[in-house]
């Protein structure tokens, strides 16, 4: 298991919630042909925890499981904020 400062940011991004009102605001605000994914920063963390590693995946589960979280609750939440039943 990783070490350090980095794992402080894994468990934080698991108990936060990607979307909060900075992303409701950026996702609004965002033309409708151009991308946003509220999970870029988990998953911008697994890639440097994967550089940091030189690939090795053991040490970044955390990471992982972060991004996977926060893609499921992406999911979930997606289809009712866009239909407005926040």
């Amino acid at each position: 298991m990783a070490t350090g400062s980095g794992d402080k940011d894994a468990k934080s991004n698991e108990s936060s919630s990607p979307w909060d009102d900075n992303t409701r605001r950026r996702f609004e605000s965002k033309s409708k042909s151009e991308f946003y994914d509220p999970c870029q920063e988990a998953a911008q963390r697994s890639y440097r925890c994967l550089f940091r590693n030189n690939g090795d995946k053991a040490m970044c589960g955390e990471y992982f499981q972060a991004y996977r979280d926060c893609k499921q609750h992406w999911v979930r939440i997606a289809p009712r904020s866009t239909l407005g039943f926040d």
